[in-house]
């Protein structure tokens, strides 16, 4: 996703609407998809939270829920729908007098405004991320997190586009387009579950955001030499190493950057004395380090989370984190209701004939998907203690990043309906699957704090076992079992 681009295509459709429709009925459109987005996602994150899921997973699925595949309340036009289709659009028809003629450019004009808001953001969230994330522990995971990121793109785009060349007869330039679109990782979403269930800065999670870095810059990539391949039939090598060299150089000057340019903005925020003294300027420089990576043609995203990072180095950090909350708590349930309300489900249909040609591509898609990021865990090395298999299963989502391969695909009509399906389904399924997966291959780390197993040796020597709250005691020698019976001041 370039945001870059977002803007820059939305101005001229919201110029050229507001000529004929009253802007107001825009803004009316706007808000009302606003209370439906923030409707959904508190609905879908409480339920899914009670139900010991993380409240990301109930966000994308409210978004399904209020998208394209169920109620039609949220609806856009890259998915093939137009104002008709639109529940938004017919009750200000019904209730603010929004005429039929001007129905389609209130519906274009509003669907480029939400999408701009999600596209902002995933931006924030990638900074609050950034922001979380402790940039000497990812370095430190950084040769591991390479080898990670390059085994999960390497793997699945190999196996995918041979597979389905020789499996399925698909040619050369779909296969490798549908291969490509196995490489990609969700940052966003793999990062969000980690700070949920509060993993993000353990060496699993450190090794998963590296990883899922990297895989980003590398997809970038590969999605360039696919679509270039696509349009004109051959590979444009000097875009690709003008690719490679700018993402290098972002990241490493990102890098370098936050060892002078701390100290000049905590002297530049202690200067400031009006309201917002601290989280402006953050924004100011996140929002910058975004546009730059996407004048270079990397994701915008990439630059907000080095942002964040070089941020995170910084004496107000603990400060800043907690006035960007609120912020992300604004705009972050945007992009993830709006990427379930662009999923459609109408492909799992398996009545309609072109369906079942895509359903068998995409249940191997989706193995090939799940198997070729989950190996990715077995090449950390050095690290005899480390989950390796959810590092593995970090890495599984697809999420927006899948989308945006299948949506150039399409685009180009490299795609063919029943492929097109498949790899919609594979990035719907590894979507939804990784949050829960994830849950479940860490253990809860709360569990480990909440009870106290204390181990008391009788006269016997046979071991008996009392559960007292709130610490730990693991200790299994006869000292212990005498500092046991001494009082407990942590009790007093």
């Amino acid at each position: 996703m370039q945001f870059l681009n977002a803007i820059s295509s939305s101005v001229p459709l919201l110029a050229s609407a507001t000529e004929t429709v009253d802007s107001s009925m825009v803004m009316a459109a706007v808000l009302l998809s606003l209370v439906v987005i923030y409707f959904a996602s508190k609905v879908g994150g409480e339920l899914s939270n009670r139900v010991g899921l993380p409240p990301v997973l109930g966000e994308l699925v409210g978004g399904v829920v209020v998208g394209i595949s169920v109620l039609h309340l949220l609806v856009f036009p890259e998915g093939g729908t137009d104002s008709s289709s639109s529940l938004i659009i017919a009750f200000l028809q019904s209730t603010a007098g929004l005429t039929p003629q001007a129905a389609d450019g209130v519906f274009a004009a509003h669907s480029e405004v939400i999408s701009v808001l999600a596209e902002l953001g995933v931006i924030v969230l990638l900074f609050e991320i950034g922001l979380e994330s402790n940039l000497k522990d990812l370095m430190a995971v950084g040769i591991q997190a390479t080898i990670v990121a390059v085994v999960g793109v390497v793997a699945p785009f190999a196996a995918g586009t041979v597979g389905l060349m020789t499996l399925f007869g698909i040619d050369a330039v779909p296969a490798i387009f549908a291969g490509a679109a196995l490489t990609a990782t969700s940052i966003g979403i793999t990062s969000k579950v980690l700070s949920e269930i509060g993993r993000l800065n353990s060496k699993e999670g450190q090794i998963i955001l590296g990883a899922a870095v990297i895989d980003d810059v590398l997809g970038i990539i590969v999605l360039a030499v696919v679509a270039s391949l696509a349009k004109d039939g051959e590979v444009d090598v000097t875009k690709v190493i003008f690719l490679i060299i700018s993402a290098t150089a972002f990241l490493l000057g990102a890098i370098l950057l936050g060892n002078f340019f701390n100290s000049s903005f905590v002297r530049i925020v202690n200067r400031l004395k009006t309201r917002g003294e601290l989280v402006i300027p953050a924004f100011i420089f996140a929002f910058v380090m975004a546009y730059l990576a996407a004048v270079i043609q990397l994701e915008a995203i990439l630059g907000a989370f080095a942002a964040g990072l070089v941020l995170e180095e910084t004496d107000k950090r603990k400060e800043l984190q907690k006035q960007v909350i609120p912020i992300a708590d604004m705009l972050v349930p945007i992009f993830f209701v709006t990427v379930g309300a662009k999923t459609d489900l109408g492909v799992l249909n398996p009545a309609i004939p072109t369906n079942r040609e895509g359903l068998i591509m995409a249940s191997f898609l989706i193995i090939v998907a799940i198997i070729g990021k989950v190996i990715t865990g077995l090449t950390v090395f050095g690290q005899p203690e480390i989950n390796r298999l959810a590092i593995g299963v970090g890495m599984i989502p697809r999420g927006e990043v899948g989308l945006v391969f299948a949506g150039v695909g399409a685009a180009s009509g490299a795609l063919s309906k029943p492929l097109g399906a498949a790899i919609i389904m594979m990035v719907i399924l590894t979507t939804f699957l990784a949050p829960p997966l994830l849950r479940f291959v860490f253990p809860d780390p709360a569990s480990k704090t909440t009870d106290t197993e204390k181990l008391v040796l009788d006269g016997a020597g046979a071991t008996s076992l009392t559960i007292e709250q709130p610490q730990l005691i693991t200790a299994q020698s006869p000292d212990v079992a005498n500092l046991e019976s001494a009082p407990d001041s942590s009790e007093s």
